[in-house]
């Protein structure tokens, strides 16, 4: 489902669902719906990535930590999730950089964001490029920051890992 279309259903058709259950308007808060919003759909993505990032750790690796005799729990947190890390960062880091960008979305339910404010400013300027290409800028800039901690996460995850030529 579209993000977009999320958030709209989470703000309008919650008000209308909580105004229902409490008999009385109750209007529900464009962050927190914007939050909400953009939570569920990151976090269902992330489950598939830590699923994928899961069957991706070969099974000799849980099998001899097995036969070491080491718990469930120990297989876990010092066999699986140490070498799953490395198989979800890039996917994880993907998911980061998408929402990020969807944050721009919460602008249409009214929540001033940096979107919201570049077309106000737009608007009362007459100057939309001046202004779009600001919050272009910056958008790229948070961007290229993102980018540049999930390489150095995920090269640090991947300390000691041969690679094929």
């Amino acid at each position: 489902m579209p993000e977009l279309l999320i958030i709209l259903i989470l703000y309008f058709g919650g008000t209308v669902a909580l105004t229902a259950l409490f008999g009385e308007y109750v209007e529900v808060d464009a962050v927190a719906a914007g939050v909400f919003a953009l939570t569920v759909v990151f976090g269902a993505y992330a489950s598939e990535v830590f699923r994928g990032a899961i069957i991706a750790v070969p099974p000799g690796q849980i099998e001899a930590a097995q036969a070491l005799g080491l718990s469930k729990v120990q297989v876990w947190r010092l066999v699986i999730l140490p070498q799953m890390w490395r198989y979800a960062l890039p996917g994880l880091g993907n998911l980061w950089l998408v929402v990020l960008k969807d944050t721009a979305l919460v602008s249409v339910v009214g929540l001033d964001d940096l979107m919201r404010k570049t077309s106000m400013a737009a608007g009362s300027t007459h100057d939309p490029l001046t202004f779009y290409s600001l919050a272009a800028g910056l958008y790229l800039l948070f961007t290229s920051v993102s980018l540049l901690g999930l390489t150095l996460l995920e090269r640090h995850t991947s300390r000691g890992i041969r690679f094929a030529d």
